[in-house]
């Protein structure tokens, strides 16, 4: 595995792409057959392909004017791990949501993510 600093920010900008265009090809690309995705620390994972397609799609059913921005991340190989934030307006509500977290990709030798987990806070805004 050759993880570099700047191939783990390649990553992060090719995770940035697939949310903010809800592109399902390209986001499952990211991850292994057999990926274990983590949206909170007590939540199951997500697994596989199938389900993370359906994530994706379940977000872009509720997120428009999306943002998202990577702060800073770090490299040891074989995780990427990223301060990040993000904000959308609702689909259903018109409420404005911010998200600000922290997110690990554990990598496989292909590079591909075999584990994502993150932690972040919420904030809502009220439409109006």
């Amino acid at each position: 595995m050759n993880l570099t600093y700047a191939a783990g920010g390649e990553l992060l900008e090719r995770y940035r792409r697939a949310w903010l265009s809800f592109d399902g090809d390209a986001w499952v690309g990211l991850f292994g057959e057999d990926a274990e995705y983590y949206d909170g620390p007590f939540d199951r994972p997500i697994t596989g392909r199938d389900a993370l397609r359906a994530y994706l799609l379940e977000a872009s059913e509720r997120q428009s004017q999306l943002d998202v921005t990577f702060e800073r991340h770090w490299v040891v190989p074989p995780t990427v791990l990223a301060v990040w934030h993000a904000s959308y307006v609702h689909r259903l509500t018109g409420a404005r949501v911010h998200l600000a977290g922290f997110m690990t990709f554990e990598l496989a030798d292909d590079l591909r993510v075999a584990r994502f987990r993150e932690w972040y806070h919420r904030r809502e805004t009220p439409a109006g």
